[in-house]
């Protein structure tokens, strides 16, 4: 399992019976996790003194409780800077998980000792593309969500990122893909974190099961001649880590060499020393794959 275990500003402090209780900055929020299916103790004093707390509903979706929570307030990662702010069906705007990505492809932008291209898809909020900027990278961020852009760009102003070589696009990924592919555009990494379902800004439907491997496939088109790096994440439990790890050795390792691993990714538990399970990555690396920074 890779963890995500440099966090400062970041910890759970609990988990147990389908929740966790998190500390984002100054304030503690308890969400809801479908793989937290134990039932202890709920000892901890924030578990009775929340700043907000989301309530899973038996109809499915939820809503939020507050208690003298912000409408929005930020937290530090190394030398990122996020906003964050609790909107529908749970989320914050960030997936702290993803840092221990960030770290390993960030020492290898670091150490290329050339100028890397980026593309990353499903981009979200922008934590990737920010650390894959800082690391030094130019990088072309793709989400169809323009809320989700303007975040990004927010994310990247209060990192002091808002004069990098970012390009911002709004734009389903599969067609983003398809047209730079026949404009001849070369990347040397390529970073995508897809939903396990959504849709695009005119209504494309995306399923992963169905969706990943050609996606896959077409970006693999797109890497340069000396490609650095190529990462998937998934939060579908029926991707294992193995799924992704041999949908990438049969698309980049007969042309490119290099290796390819895949893990769960984790957070550590404060309060049980353990480490909570938070989806899966797969990563191709042309060398091999490096300890996190």
């Amino acid at each position: 399992m890779w963890i995500a275990d440099h966090w400062n500003d970041y910890e759970i402090i609990d988990c147990s019976n389908g929740e966790k209780l998190e500390r984002w900055g100054d304030f503690c929020l308890i969400r809801p996790d479908p793989q937290v299916i134990w039932d202890t103790s709920k000892s901890h004093r924030g578990w009775s003194h929340p700043n907000g707390h989301y309530h899973r509903s038996a109809k499915g979706g939820g809503q939020w409780e507050f208690f003298d929570l912000p409408q929005q307030w930020s937290i530090q990662y190394r030398s990122l800077t996020f906003n964050l702010k609790p909107f529908s069906f749970k989320h914050t705007g960030l997936f702290p998980e993803q840092a221990a990505n960030w770290d390993w492809f960030s020492g290898l932008i670091a150490n290329a000792q050339r100028p890397i291209k980026v593309l990353n898809l499903f981009a979200y909020t922008g934590g990737a593309t920010l650390a894959a900027a800082k690391a030094g990278a130019s990088v072309t961020h793709v989400d169809a969500s323009k809320g989700m852009v303007g975040w990004a760009k927010e994310n990247a102003r209060s990192s002091g990122l808002d004069q990098a070589p970012i390009r911002w696009i709004v734009d389903d990924c599969m067609k983003f893909v398809q047209r730079e592919s026949r404009r001849g555009s070369r990347y040397d990494a390529v970073i995508m974190d897809p939903p396990s379902y959504g849709r695009g800004p005119k209504g494309e439907i995306w399923k992963i099961e169905d969706a990943v491997y050609p996606l896959i496939k077409e970006c693999t088109k797109l890497l340069s001649d000396h490609p650095l790096f190529f990462l998937v994440n998934s939060y579908t439990t029926g991707l294992a880590p193995a799924v992704l790890a041999y949908m990438l050795s049969v698309e980049i390792i007969p042309k490119h060499k290099g290796a390819v691993d895949a893990q769960e990714l984790g957070l550590p538990v404060s309060h049980t020393g353990l480490a909570l399970p938070c989806g899966a990555s797969g990563r191709w690396s042309l060398s091999s794959l490096p300890a996190a920074v």
